[in-house]
């Protein structure tokens, strides 16, 4: 077996045996691009070894994808996919685990006409929405991984042999998800130890606000009654214990939804709909995006908060440090399951209920009534830098610094 054979082999296992932890008897969804084939084709192998009941591969592919964007009447766009998310939603009910392998082109969409993708968005999250709500209160497993496509590492390696883009993209992706390490499960083990403990520190202070100061960042974001900070390992309504995105550095809570005033300036590109949007500004008055602006991508981004009424508003605030180690390799991936943990981010749309004490057991509605958003939507945004200072203002007002020039302060 190739050096690259076994590392693939570690990975899909990983995916597996900690990404969702595969039970005897269980159902098991991967949705995946066909570029993922081989990486999919070993998931399924783990995965019945496991004692799995089902694997059910649901697969995409660029090319087609674009196809329908090109061709399809544009009713087509205003159809929700209510059989798709229907079974999605039995699968689920039924303790189902679901792995979502992400490989496709940044630039996929390009050129198309925004009222399509936005259409699409709007019929898919509306469809989706009870299927969301479970995946953010934890109903069940998942797991979130990457697998390079050819698009996608001509994008990050744009100066490379079409076969060297590939075997560098994944030489990354095996070091992210630690399976070039020695033991991949006892490496991760110490790893969601260490985020755990900043994740305690934060719980146990019961910030009232966060404090953002950057280059083109004045940001003060409040955090609702009985927040919860949380790292990289979740629970099942089961018990069981799950790694919901491989790679993960953040510790994440959700603000409140009507607290966030000031502007924030993003420090990544973003690829949302097929489209990147970068350089962008963002200004909040209560909550609310009042303005925006792009260098790229603005009647993307301005698509994106159109969404919904809670597209504007945030449902998440996550720390990363600058020196992550995906920070430090200096690669900008063009995807933000990568991006997002090189930089300190925030996210437009729906909260996640295990964010609040007891939330998990909560309708939208009292969710809703405790300060978390709620959306069809929820995308991530990078807005960290080297230069970035966060202080976390107590409920007297006292400051205490958590991020200096980017990096802990703890």
């Amino acid at each position: 077996m190739s050096n690259f054979q076994e590392l693939l082999n570690r990975y899909a296992e990983l995916i597996v045996k900690f990404g969702v932890k595969i039970q005897k008897s269980q159902k098991l969804v991967v949705n995946s691009t066909i570029d993922a084939a081989e990486l999919v084709r070993l998931i399924t192998k783990h995965a019945y070894e496991e004692g799995a009941y089902l694997v059910k591969v649901n697969w995409t592919d660029d090319t087609v994808t674009r196809l329908r964007y090109d061709l399809a009447p544009e009713e087509s766009f205003l159809e929700e996919p209510k059989w798709y998310a229907g079974e999605m939603l039995e699968l689920a009910e039924n303790g189902a685990a679901v792995v979502s392998i992400t490989s496709s082109d940044p630039d996929l969409l390009k050129g198309v006409p925004q009222s399509r993708i936005m259409n699409h968005q709007k019929t898919y999250g509306k469809a989706m929405h009870q299927f969301r709500q479970y995946m953010q209160s934890d109903k069940f497993s998942w797991c979130v991984a990457a697998a390079p496509s050819k698009a996608w590492a001509a994008k990050v390696f744009p100066g490379l042999s079409e076969e060297e883009q590939v075997a560098k993209l994944w030489e990354a992706i095996f070091k992210t998800v630690r399976v070039d390490q020695e033991d991949p499960v006892a490496a991760w083990e110490e790893h969601i130890r260490n985020l755990n403990a900043k994740s305690d520190y934060l719980n146990e202070k019961k910030f009232k606000k966060l404090q953002y100061t950057a280059p083109g960042t004045d940001l003060t974001i409040e955090l609702p009654e009985g927040h919860l900070w949380v790292a990289a390992d979740s629970t099942n309504e089961k018990g069981i214990q799950f790694l919901a995105n491989m790679p993960t550095e953040e510790v994440f809570t959700a603000p409140r939804y009507d607290g966030v005033n000031g502007t924030v300036s993003s420090t990544k590109p973003l690829s949302y709909g097929g489209n990147l949007i970068d350089n962008f500004k963002l200004t909040f008055e209560n909550g609310r995006i009042v303005d925006v602006s792009a260098e790229q991508g603005e009647d993307t981004l301005r698509t994106l908060i159109d969404m919904d009424e809670g597209a504007r508003y945030l449902g998440e605030v996550a720390l990363v440090p600058h020196e992550s180690p995906i920070s430090q390799s200096g690669l900008l991936f063009y995807n933000t399951l990568f991006d997002e943990n090189a930089s300190n981010h925030l996210a437009i749309g729906s909260a996640y209920a295990f964010n609040l004490e007891g939330g998990k057991g909560l309708s939208q509605d009292e969710l809703k009534s405790r300060g978390l958003n709620t959306s069809i939507t929820h995308v991530d945004f990078m807005i960290g830098s080297a230069e970035m200072n966060i202080d976390g203002i107590t409920g007297d007002g006292t400051a205490v610094p958590l991020f200096r020039k980017g990096s802990w302060a703890f």
